[in-house]
């Protein structure tokens, strides 16, 4: 049900998309299919390239609220939820305090341990680590990713321990901060979440070696199964265990949080996204669409999401 009755009540809406990370592509094309989303039902919304002039763009623009579509880097980060706050301006999602927790790989699984959730065993790493230790601790495969980047970027799945040092290489090419984690042998999930309403589960399936970027984006390869195949107790614990990690990380409005099921059952959480992709191969127009909302009701539900005032909860 939705809340706000007629487009004229979000006002005049500012579509934050673009910017200036390695995911700039994604978003721009992820936010020019919000923008047209929102224009269909007359609302009045304009498209802000997110670019260095973004603070006087928005002072300048006399919006209401955001719909932020930023992804990575200056989006999913805090940077943009600062600057929105600092404006008093409303917007979509997560605070700046649950976008930087939310990104941040290596205080998410802290978080998550500390509330007893089930992640993946991990170490921060650098090009000085003990490869033996590594290996030791965590086994092999190993999966080397960088702390602060999403769709997959900088990441190598290792198989063996001699790869271990130019993945870490590779992986500071695009962040200072790198974990190392154990690999789960499994079937990969995800989990939308809107209104703190956990949707459909989506199980993903790629002849790649991990859900990389060209599966994520480029491949017709990539199996998305909604239905997700699991039992109905198996998919209300995988919906249960995404919105207590949710809500761990503080994060309010949407979002998506990522697991792998091991070869016993348990599941482990990988990472989550406060602002996820909105393109034609994303996950969450999916899940919603299985949950009996189209793209355009979607995208409506998000927008409400900026209702609740400029702190975002």
């Amino acid at each position: 049900m939705s809340l706000i009755k007629t487009a004229s009540e979000f006002g005049r809406v500012a579509v934050l998309m673009g910017g200036r990370s390695a995911e700039r592509e994604i978003s721009l094309k992820s936010g020019h299919a919000v923008l047209d989303a929102l224009l269909k039902q007359g609302i009045d919304a304009h498209k802000i390239d997110a670019g260095v002039d973004v603070s006087e763009q928005l002072r300048t623009g006399h919006f209401d609220r955001a719909f932020v579509i930023l992804h990575g880097r200056g989006g999913e980060d805090g940077e943009i939820q600062a600057v929105l706050q600092s404006l008093d301006l409303p917007f979509t999602g997560s605070d700046m305090t649950a976008a930087v927790l939310s990104m941040n790989k290596n205080l998410s699984k802290q978080l998550w341990q500390h509330q007893g959730l089930p992640t993946a065993e991990f170490e921060l790493v650098n090009a000085d680590s003990d490869i033996e230790y590594l290996v030791s601790k965590l086994g092999l495969p190993i999966i080397i990713k960088p702390v602060n980047e999403g769709s997959s970027i900088g990441m190598t799945k290792v198989n063996s321990a001699d790869d271990l040092k130019s993945a870490i290489t590779l992986a500071t090419e695009f962040d200072a901060e790198v974990i190392a984690e154990q690999w789960i042998h499994g079937e990969e999930y995800t989990v939308a979440i809107l209104n703190d309403h956990a949707l459909p589960v989506i199980q993903l399936k790629t002849p790649h070696e991990f859900y990389d970027f060209e599966a994520k984006y480029q491949s017709n390869t990539t199996e998305y199964l909604c239905p997700c195949g699991l039992s109905k107790q198996d998919e209300e614990h995988c919906q249960q265990i995404a919105l207590q990690a949710f809500k761990g990380l503080r994060m309010s409005g949407w979002g998506r949080v990522d697991f792998m099921r091991d070869k016993t059952g348990q599941f482990y959480l990988l990472e989550a996204n406060s602002i996820p992709g909105m393109t034609d191969h994303s996950l969450v127009p999916m899940a919603a669409k299985q949950a009996g909302l189209n793209f355009e009701q979607l995208v409506w539900a998000i927008l409400e999401t900026s209702m609740g005032g400029a702190d975002n909860g």
